[in-house]
């Protein structure tokens, strides 16, 4: 029995969360303009309440954090911003978490690595984000960990849901403009659907409060398998009924950014498995999936 605090639980990967909400999970989601991440008074006032309200249900109290800055390119001249949502935020809700010995999951990300491996990332290898956004989010990363509360980092990437914009999309969008489609084929990464995330961050958190949780407190969670902007585009055409050919392979220069991206982020979910948590699925499949969820 659950009580959970989501907060960002207007963005995909919350509103999936409270998706889940059931008898046995209380899920509390409140988007930023109900719950302000860098305004300590309401994350404390919003930590405690959850404490009581599970006290006086009966349930276990959790925290999921699912809000964060995630404008990568306005990031890169919008830094304070980021680092207030992404670094302050987590800080002070961490903070709150400990004062009411509430455990905390931090949802964090691919960026936080350089890109440059030839092997899937690792919890324990070393970070070195080469953008504001990764910056921002490897700060974050350090400051729930060295914050004394019972927290846990989960890593993730290329996420997509059915609410909120993101990739996925963007391009069922671009397809039924263009005739041709160049996308990036030298970026390599773990396409993950929101709700399969959910459910694994659902399962981490009964774990957490049924037997203590697992003892590496950095975890990765992606979508099995691994491919490119290019190599998913194609797949998201397939599952349009569009005729694959019409995309295109272009690198990374002819598609120039703001914000620099890790040319290879795949991350291992070796960590995930070895903490007893069910893998999620195959990205390809997990793409299916959503295309029948967002079409019912």
């Amino acid at each position: 029995m659950l009580s959970v605090l989501v907060p960002g639980g207007s963005g995909q990967l919350g509103r999936d969360l409270a998706a889940l909400a059931s008898p046995e999970v209380d899920v509390t989601a409140p988007g930023s303009a109900e719950l302000d991440v860098t305004d300590a008074g309401a994350v404390i006032a919003a930590v405690g309440a959850l404490a009581e309200r599970a006290r006086e249900s009966g349930r276990k109290p959790l925290v999921v954090n699912a809000a964060a800055y995630t404008a990568v390119d306005k990031a890169e001249t919008d830094e304070r911003r980021a680092f207030a949502v992404n670094v302050d935020g987590p800080r002070v809700l961490a903070a709150a978490c400990s004062s009411r010995g509430v455990p905390l999951v931090h949802v964090s990300t691919d960026y936080v690595f350089p890109g440059d491996a030839d092997r899937p990332y690792e919890p324990e290898d070393e970070v070195g984000p080469r953008s504001a956004y990764g910056r921002t989010k490897a700060a974050g990363e350090d400051a729930v960990l060295g914050s004394g509360a019972r927290a846990w980092v989960v890593r993730t990437a290329w996420v997509y849901g059915v609410s909120g914009a993101n990739f996925v999309k963007t391009m069922v969008r671009l397809e039924g403009e263009r005739d041709t489609l160049s996308v990036v084929d030298d970026q390599r990464g773990s396409p993950t659907w929101s709700a399969d995330l959910a459910a694994g961050l659902l399962e981490l958190g009964r774990a957490i409060v049924d037997g203590g949780g697992p003892a590496r407190r950095v975890l990765h969670c992606t979508g099995g398998g691994e491919t490119t902007w290019y190599g998913f585009t194609r797949a998201i055409f397939e599952e349009l009924g569009a005729d694959p050919e019409r995309v295109k392979p272009c690198t990374t220069e002819e598609f120039p950014r703001p914000a620099p991206r890790p040319a290879y982020s795949v991350l291992s979910n070796k960590s995930w498995a070895d903490a007893g948590l069910t893998p999620l699925r195959h990205w390809r499949e997990a793409l299916s999936a959503y295309f029948a969820a967002a079409r019912r």
